[in-house]
């Protein structure tokens, strides 16, 4: 995991489709626990805030843009 503290611009080519992106993150793991949040229980990671202004879309990929996450004591285990 990596923070990315600057970051080029991003236009969007299309909306995101929120169940593109619910998809995709169950493809990797995660499970939807309300609305736009997703957690991830065998890495440990909560992300929140998933909504069409802050998962942009160019070209088919997603750009997660403002996650706001959570580590919980899980991550830290090995």
């Amino acid at each position: 995991m990596y923070a990315v503290v600057q970051q080029s611009f991003v236009t969007i080519t299309t909306i995101t489709d929120l169940h593109l992106v619910k998809a995709f993150l169950a493809q990797n793991g995660f499970s939807n626990t309300r609305n736009n949040d997703y957690f991830n229980t065998e890495l440990g990671i909560i992300l929140e805030d998933l909504h069409d202004e802050n998962v942009l879309t160019n070209n088919g990929f997603l750009f997660f843009i403002d996650t706001v996450f959570y580590l919980t004591d899980d991550f830290w285990k090995e």
